[in-house]
C-alpha cells in the first residue's frame, strides 16, 4: 500500500506540472508570436521480482518475469514551434515571419537574443527596436521625415522622405534559423537565447533556402489553441483526481491491515 501512495503521488505532482503548463499557455493567448509548451513524460525505475527469461525448476525459462512499477515522472517541455495565424495592424512598422526564422535582437552588452515578435517601434534615434528598446540586428535606421516605409518580402527596408517621389534603400532586414529551435531558452519578453541543444545560428535572408518570408502591417499571433488547452487541463484534472482515488483506496486498505492487528 505504501508503494501504491507513492506512485500515485508521483502521478500528482507530474500532471500538476501538466496543468501548470497549460496555465502558461492560455495566459499567453493573446501574446504575438507565442509558442506553446508541451509536457513529456517517462515512466519511473521498475522493482523486478523475477527477470523474464529466469530459469526453473526443470531447466525452463518464465516467459514474462515480474516488475512493478514506482510511477511516473516529467521528462521534458517542448516548445512548439508550428505557424502562428497573421493578423493585420496596418502598422508598417509591425512585421510577421511566414516561415521558419527569428529576428535578432542585440541586447547591448553584446550579447544577442531571438525573437519572432515583430512588434517593432522607431526609437529617438530612428533606429528600428523592439517594445523593449533593443535594437534590431543588423541595425535599420529611418530618418525623421519619413513619409513611407516599405519593406519587402526579402527584409528590404525602403524608405520615402523629404517630400521625395523616389524609395530610397536603408538595409535589409535578416533571419536567423538554427539547426533545433525546441533547443533554444526562452527567457520571457518573448525573447530565447542561442543553447549548445539549440545549435550554431545561421543569418538568411528572408525567403532563401528555407528561411521564412516577411509580412509588413502583420504580427504573428500565439500559437495557442484555447480548445485544445481547455481539453488537456480537463484530461489532466482527471487523471489528478484518479491518482488521488488511487492514494485514498490504497489508504483505506491500510487502515483494514492496521485494525486486524
Amino acid at each position: 500500500m505504501i508503494r501504491a501512495m507513492r506512485t500515485a503521488a508521483s502521478g500528482m505532482m507530474a500532471q500538476q506540472t501538466q496543468v501548470d503548463t497549460i496555465a502558461n499557455n492560455i495566459a499567453n493567448v493573446n501574446t504575438a508570436s507565442f509558442k506553446k509548451n508541451r509536457v513529456n513524460f517517462r515512466s519511473l525505475l521498475y522493482t523486478t521480482l523475477r527477470e523474464p527469461g529466469a530459469t526453473t525448476i526443470g531447466n525452463q525459462q518464465v516467459p514474462t518475469g515480474l516488475q512493478i512499477g514506482t510511477g511516473t515522472e516529467v521528462s521534458s517541455s517542448i516548445k512548439l514551434f508550428l505557424q502562428g495565424d497573421l493578423e493585420q495592424t496596418g502598422n508598417p512598422i509591425d512585421l510577421a515571419i511566414q516561415g521558419d526564422g527569428f529576428f535578432k535582437i542585440a541586447m547591448g552588452n553584446g550579447e544577442f537574443r531571438y525573437t519572432r515578435d515583430g512588434a517593432f517601434r522607431i526609437d529617438g534615434n530612428g533606429d528600428i527596436v523592439t517594445v523593449d528598446g533593443f535594437k534590431l540586428e543588423p541595425g535599420i535606421s529611418i530618418p525623421p521625415d519619413a513619409e513611407q516605409i516599405t519593406i519587402g518580402q526579402d527584409g528590404t527596408v525602403q524608405v520615402r522622405s523629404g517630400g521625395s517621389d523616389q524609395l530610397q534603400a536603408r538595409g535589409q532586414i535578416r533571419l536567423t534559423r538554427f539547426p533545433n529551435p525546441a533547443g533554444l531558452r526562452a527567457e520571457g519578453a518573448n525573447l530565447f537565447r542561442e543553447t549548445a541543444s539549440s545549435g550554431a545560428p545561421t543569418e538568411q535572408t528572408p525567403g532563401d533556402a528555407g528561411a521564412g518570408f516577411l509580412r509588413q502591417a502583420f504580427l504573428e499571433r500565439s500559437n495557442v489553441s484555447v480548445v485544445d488547452e481547455l481539453i488537456a487541463l480537463i484530461q489532466a484534472q482527471r487523471n489528478y483526481e484518479v491518482n488521488s482515488r488511487t492514494i485514498q483506496v490504497a489508504d483505506e486498505m491500510l487502515q483494514q491491515v492496521s485494525n486486524l492487528i
